[in-house]
């Protein structure tokens, strides 16, 4: 059976997400400790896009395929995992990006549900927290722009980056709330932004 992407974000409620996201049956690769080991010969660049042997993998449903078996391992490093085989994957930055986002609510009210470049949804929360790194005073918006790379975890270890994009669909929510201190409230977990005085 071909897999079908699920439907933009906007066009379903917070509800219909919720559903989605309980119904995301991931293998559970924490719990696999196989013997055989080796080099996937595959990486994921910065903006997303998997490689295997230097070329992109250009079919959306083997790289979701693929995303559901990585796991960070103890020391840091990523692997792809099976019940019998644990591959090593080089990962530039993040293994997932956040493409979009949807947020119902305002406040602490607020509700963020975020698609990550597998098609995956997450909505953050305590589980699945968003990080803003302090951002220092930079001489230009490009130095500024590469030391704010937001984060939203995903499972395990695993991280999203927010797309540029997504990062200032936030950046308008939290100007909006205008709270003290300055940052966003998602399904009841609060996430402060700390900007450059």
């Amino acid at each position: 059976m071909p897999y079908t992407p699920p439907p933009e974000l906007a066009s379903l409620s917070l509800s219909d997400i919720a559903e989605m996201v309980e119904a995301q049956k991931l293998p559970p690769v924490d719990q696999w400790e196989p013997k055989e080991t080796g080099d996937s010969e595959m990486r994921i660049a910065v903006d997303g896009t998997w490689f295997h042997q230097g070329s992109p993998i250009n079919r959306p449903a083997m790289v979701r395929a693929f995303s559901t078996l990585l796991r960070q391992e103890k020391d840091g490093s990523y692997a792809l995992v099976t019940p019998y085989q644990k591959l090593h994957i080089q990962i530039e930055d993040a293994p997932f990006v956040a493409v979009e986002v949807e947020s119902d609510g305002e406040g602490v009210d607020r509700k963020l549900a975020f698609r990550l470049n597998t098609d995956h949804l997450v909505i953050a929360d305590d589980l699945h927290k968003l990080s803003f790194p302090k951002i220092a005073a930079a001489d230009n918006d490009a130095a500024a722009d590469e030391q704010a790379r937001p984060y939203l975890h995903v499972r395990g270890g695993l991280e999203a980056v927010l797309a540029r994009p997504v990062y200032y669909e936030l950046a308008e929510y939290a100007l909006a709330d205008d709270l003290d201190p300055f940052g966003l409230w998602s399904n009841r977990a609060f996430f402060p932004i700390d900007i450059p005085e």
